[in-house]
């Protein structure tokens, strides 16, 4: 009878044993399965890289045209300098070359990155982008006229003919946000809306 119990006893544990065992092996795949869903993550952020990378027409023509339409808010900014004491108008063309010149690099960046052509930076040689066609450009006579002012004419010039231009800007990236696909230059033309719409609204004020 004991040898039988003591049969049975070890019976018992070697089952036990087992099933321990497979309860490991088990645990043990499906830990394995678990890594292996860790290590997925690796060739998600691949693609969510790889989504960053895409662009479409669209895209690469707010590149292109907002390069020059920014080149030239810069140098309207620049021309304030030494024409007006203004306060207001020198701090609005300091924010506003501070935040386009970054901006314009960023767009030659995603250009290249693309293996798109630069934007054409001969304001001669625009097609006819000035201010009649919706873009705000400002035509050449526009910048001559304004290098020639100063003072209180200049303020009225300047604020009077950037906010034609941050107009024509709003609209240039509000088509790229209806019709662009690349996520960061999305962000950046949400960021010029808001941002220059904010701007005309002092410029507004300051006009009067």
């Amino acid at each position: 009878m004991r040898t039988k119990v003591m049969a049975s006893l070890a019976a018992a544990a070697a089952s036990a044993f087992l099933v321990v065992g497979c309860s490991n092996d088990s645990t043990d795949s499906s830990m394995d399965g678990h890594s292996m869903g860790s290590m997925s993550s690796a060739p998600m952020s691949s693609a969510q890289a790889s989504a960053s990378a895409e662009f479409n027409d669209a895209d690469v023509m707010f590149a292109q045209m907002m390069y020059p339409h920014h080149a030239q808010a810069v140098e309207m900014a620049d021309m304030a300098n030494g024409r007006t004491d203004n306060p207001d108008v020198l701090s609005l063309a300091s924010a506003i070359a501070g935040a386009q010149q970054p901006e314009m690099d960023q767009m030659t960046a995603w250009l290249t990155e693309w293996g798109q052509p630069m934007p054409d930076m001969d304001m001669s040689d625009m097609g006819g982008m000035d201010h009649s066609s919706g873009s705000g450009m400002m035509t050449a006579q526009d910048m001559d006229a304004l290098m020639a002012a100063s003072g209180p004419e200049f303020d009225r010039q300047w604020l009077t003919m950037m906010i034609a231009h941050h107009t024509g800007a709003i609209e240039m990236a509000n088509t790229e946000i209806a019709d662009g696909s690349n996520p960061d230059a999305l962000e950046m033309a949400r960021a010029i809306v808001a941002t220059q719409q904010q701007e005309i609204e002092t410029m507004q004020r300051l006009l009067g």
